[in-house]
């Protein structure tokens, strides 16, 4: 379990989180304007890892609902706390994951971003509940090849694709990307022009019914948000993962 931030300061009689809400969505809507993008097409993830339930719940009052988690017990928790308003919450698992817990991810999560291998692919299929919707996931992509970064090399991820699309506990869902951290503005729209143009790639490969629900770039966070938005494409919603601007420093 790590350790969580004090949630003092998101109290619900007083919500900072609709002025942070605001602020990010007018970035998202200037970015959209100077890039000529839809913002119906930009949705907002709200990564709340290390903070507590009740800074989500404040969270959730200034209306979003779609959460990002990195840890799987840490996760668990919130929503568990959550659970009264869990019909209309999303909660998406965007770090990397050990084969070990999978049956946590496959039991708790919506999505989960970060598939880079069949094995774990398989394992969250198998162990996906009957009872619930299938499990959304995303191939995570090693779009700047850093060693040390989780992700499947772009030339290897049309087979993983394929390999995974049909598994019946999972709904293949599209791609996400971390890149390595930069100020560099063409840097990051070409780490995220790459992404894009390996989902449109990859999509023109899958059966037609992937093809059909193969529709989400995740990619995009507070630092770089504006290039993922510049790099968006119309076949696909691209998903917002903002953690900082929302919820503060770590």
């Amino acid at each position: 379990m790590t350790k969580q931030h004090d949630s003092s300061e998101f109290n619900t009689t007083d919500n900072a989180f609709f002025a942070k809400r605001e602020a990010i969505e007018s970035r998202i809507a200037k970015a959209c304007a100077m890039f000529q993008q839809d913002p119906s097409r930009i949705q907002l993830l709200a990564v709340s890892k290390t903070f507590s339930a009740q800074a989500v719940s404040a969270a959730v009052e200034a209306g979003i609902t779609a959460f990002g988690e990195n840890y799987v017990q840490e996760g668990i928790e919130k929503i568990e706390a959550l659970k009264p308003q869990r019909s209309r919450l999303s909660w998406h698992f965007i770090g990397p994951l050990q084969s070990n817990k999978t049956k946590e991810v496959a039991q708790h999560f919506d999505w989960m971003h970060s598939v880079d291998r069949e094995k774990i692919a398989r394992r969250l299929s198998e162990q996906r509940p009957p009872s619930l919707a299938p499990l959304a996931v995303c191939l995570q992509i090693n779009v700047s090849g850093e060693a040390t970064k989780s992700g499947v090399n772009p030339g290897e991820a049309l087979a993983l694709a394929k390999s995974i699309a049909g598994l019946p506990g999972l709904r293949l869902r599209g791609l996400m990307a971390i890149p390595e951290p930069t100020d560099d503005r063409e840097l990051q729209r070409a780490r995220f022009r790459m992404l894009a143009s390996l989902f449109l790639a990859i999509k023109a490969e899958l059966p037609k019914v992937a093809q059909e629900r193969f529709d989400t770039l995740s990619m995009g966070m507070s630092a770089d948000l504006e290039s993922a938005i510049a790099e968006s494409i119309p076949q696909a919603k691209t998903m917002i993962r903002v953690g900082t601007a929302l919820f503060g420093e770590r």
